[in-house]
């Protein structure tokens, strides 16, 4: 068996990379491409961390696709958007809404798990960066330290993160730092 020596970092898309629409304070994807808006720093972000080695992978829950509001195109169009302006290795898209109940939505950790048995990646070695409770529970299934990015939505809250930030740029000083 091929020893795992890979270094990554998971990150959650809507709300990481881009800005989640918020309405009633709960975090929604944008409904297209016209709609997406990269947050600030988070290419910069993007670009320190793979310089420093680490594969990006970007994992995210994309249920309206189950639910009919929108489509795996538009999901695929802004991936699309945002690898050209990003270094992202992949993009593992759970398209399965809760009740599907499959291993590839966070707060399960099958999407991670399957990233790193292609990519040799050292679990432990690696972080999960998300702005929900899902993406911090998968990152601790999975075995990886956490960063929640923290923009006070009106829902549950992560329990026991590694690190609790303000944005890409901050989840990112702390990455290098620690390694």
């Amino acid at each position: 068996m091929t020893q795992a020596t890979t270094r990554a970092v998971f990150l959650d898309r809507d709300g990481v990379l881009n800005r989640a629409i918020v309405r009633d304070s709960k975090p929604y994807p944008p409904a297209s491409l016209a709609e997406m808006e990269i947050l600030p720093g988070a290419p910069e972000a993007a670009k320190r961390l793979a310089q420093a080695g680490f594969l990006l992978i970007v994992v995210t829950n994309q249920p309206d696709v189950a639910r009919g509001t929108t489509t795996r195109e538009t999901v695929e169009e802004i991936n699309g958007a945002i690898g050209r302006i990003m270094p992202i290795s992949e993009f593992r898209v759970c398209y399965h809404d809760s009740a599907d109940g499959c291993d590839c939505r966070k707060p399960k950790p099958g999407a991670l798990l399957a990233a790193a048995r292609v990519h040799q990646i050292d679990l432990p070695r690696s972080f999960m960066v998300g702005d929900r409770w899902r993406d911090i529970e998968a990152g601790q299934a999975a075995g990886c330290k956490t960063i929640f990015i923290d923009y006070g939505y009106d829902e549950k809250q992560p329990k026991n993160v590694d690190f609790s930030v303000g944005s890409l740029e901050e989840a990112a000083r702390r990455i290098l730092e620690t390694c």
